[in-house]
């Protein structure tokens, strides 16, 4: 399901774009947009951090992609500028835990707010998740505050081989039931 917002389209992430990606650095590919097919350019930056994950998830998703994760792409030229998603989907428990990333380009104009905050609304819409989290980098300032601007809370510390120190961090919501 593509979602819109005033500058963006989150597009689905296709299996057959992450191999096109491990295959080339800078391609064009046409994808099911909100009317219609749409050209859209994926930069050698894209999806930055994540890339080393693609070759993990060609064999472990459906063709047509993942269904909690999408492609940010700039609405007025069609350039793919960041990678987010529920990370796997949500746990026996309804947790889901999300993360993202943009290119470095478009840091700084508020991008990540507006992407990550159409992900987390259409999320939270899905009965399945009962809860969304996320971690960031003790010294990914820019990050927290993408999360701080959507309401989540810091609730707590963890640490990643790889990453290093880490911020938990909550959206505090209740889920209304069918009778309320």
């Amino acid at each position: 399901m593509t979602l819109t917002t005033p500058r963006l389209w989150l597009l689905p992430l296709p299996t057959r774009i992450m191999r096109e990606r491990l295959i080339h650095d800078d391609f064009t590919a046409e994808l099911d947009g909100p009317q219609g097919p749409l050209q859209v350019h994926y930069p050698p930056q894209w999806p930055g951090a994540v890339l080393p994950l693609f070759a993990s998830r060609l064999h472990t998703q459906p063709e047509h992609g993942d269904p909690w994760s999408y492609t940010a792409v700039r609405r007025e030229d069609g350039r793919a500028i960041g990678q987010l998603s529920g990370k796997g989907g949500p746990d026996a428990e309804g947790r889901l835990e999300i993360g993202y990333g943009f290119n470095a380009e478009v840091w700084g104009h508020g991008y990540a707010t507006e992407a990550v905050g159409a992900m987390v609304q259409a999320f939270r819409q899905r009965p399945e998740v009962q809860q969304i989290w996320a971690q960031t980098a003790t010294h990914n300032r820019a990050s927290a505050r993408v999360l701080e601007k959507l309401g989540f809370i810091q609730t707590g510390q963890s640490f990643d081989l790889e990453d290093g120190p880490l911020l938990v961090w909550t959206l505090p919501y209740t889920r209304l039931s069918a009778t309320s």
